[in-house]
């Protein structure tokens, strides 16, 4: 019951429309080129597209610096003239289709652009060609930069009067820290505007046919992050468990692949269902998408036996059996009361079934 399926983040026809060139105070010279990070992430790097170069003289910072000698001083009556806002600017889940016009619009007006690891390059190419492209993902053992390092790049090129786009993953203030970057910027008296993005529970299982809510099946989601970090106590596990089996709840997981086999064998232990239907989805939503569907208990060894990677997102509830793959995979028509009726039987036999008891029954 595993299947690899197309995205829906095909490439999309034509050119898009080019964007207005706005005044920017101060630009980057266009012979800056590329800050190379060589060894820290093969299809990342900090550059000025508009250049191959080397940044001449200099690294990054002695840039920065040379920008803040630069900058009017506070008392200066051009001080005001500069921004002093940073945009947090959410891209969905992958497919660059699912952006956002106002993403799309402050992208192209940026001066500086500081992105993640899981922005595809076809969002980036909506940036101004002479934008300041600084790449700070971050990946399971492989900080480009911390994330103290972050703060201090957003604050310093927002005071020397840049126009800054902060761009994430999904929603920003869901599991992508914008929160931090907010805090940081707003004690330090910079405006935050927030762009939100379709985040990866919502936009990942649309794009596959699971609502996440579901009369009769869900009542309720709740997301949660695979990054175990002493947070899920006994007592949360068995929350989680029964909150599946007895309140209808759907159970998304964000960044839980590594910890995969820790939390679903924790969740078996403290009273989940291992027939309870999951779906692990890696890159969901872009053209490599790839899909393991499982029962809670075997889905470890098979997303094992996929080799899925991160980004990998998870779901896990009854409403995994409402997605047309899930049915076909199992060779069924869920809504056929006939041969629900003769899975039933074939149980009472002793014989397996293929999927979880809970949603058969629920889908009745």
């Amino acid at each position: 019951m595993r299947t690899g399926v197309a995205g829906r983040g095909a490439p999309r026809g034509g050119q898009r429309a080019a964007a207005p060139t706005p005044s920017r105070a101060q630009r980057p010279s266009r012979n800056l080129g590329t800050l190379v990070r060589r060894g820290l992430h093969q299809n990342h790097e900090d550059h000025d597209r508009a250049s191959g170069e080397a940044f001449a003289p200099g690294t990054l910072d002695d840039y920065l610096r040379r920008l803040e000698a630069a900058a009017p001083s506070p008392s200066s009556p051009s001080s005001s003239s500069g921004p002093n806002l940073v945009h947090l600017v959410g891209t969905g889940p992958g497919d660059p289709e699912l952006l956002t016009l106002k993403a799309v619009r402050l992208l192209q007006t940026a001066d500086v652009v500081l992105y993640d690891r899981l922005i595809s390059s076809e969002v980036l190419e909506y940036a101004a060609s002479d934008a300041l492209m600084i790449y700070v993902g971050k990946e399971r053992g492989l900080h480009t930069r911390s994330q103290d390092e972050i703060h201090e790049l957003l604050y310093r090129f927002c005071a020397s009067g840049k126009t800054v786009v902060r761009l994430k993953g999904g929603d920003p203030y869901v599991f992508g820290r914008g929160g931090e970057e907010l805090d940081y910027l707003q004690r330090r008296g910079v405006e935050v505007a927030c762009v939100p993005g379709i985040t990866a529970a919502s936009g990942i299982s649309s794009a596959l046919g699971i609502p996440l809510t579901h009369r009769g099946i869900a009542d309720n989601v709740q997301f949660i992050t695979g990054h175990l970090r002493g947070e899920f106590t006994e007592e949360k596990l068995r929350e989680l468990a029964n909150k599946v089996a007895f309140e209808n709840t759907t159970i998304v997981i964000y960044m839980g692949l590594s910890s995969l086999p820790q939390m679903s064998r924790e969740l078996m232990d403290h009273g989940m269902d291992p027939e309870t239907a999951a779906v692990a989805v890696e890159r969901g939503t872009m053209a490599n998408q790839r899909t393991v569907f499982a029962p809670l208990g075997s889905l470890t060894e098979m997303v094992e036996d996929a080799a899925l990677e991160s980004p990998t997102l998870i779901v896990v509830g009854n409403v995994v059996t409402l997605c047309p793959l899930w049915r076909e995979r199992r060779g069924e028509e869920v809504a056929d009361k006939d041969v629900q009726k003769e899975m039933k039987e074939k149980r009472a036999g002793g014989e397996r079934g293929t999927g979880p008891k809970k949603g058969e029954a629920l889908l009745q």
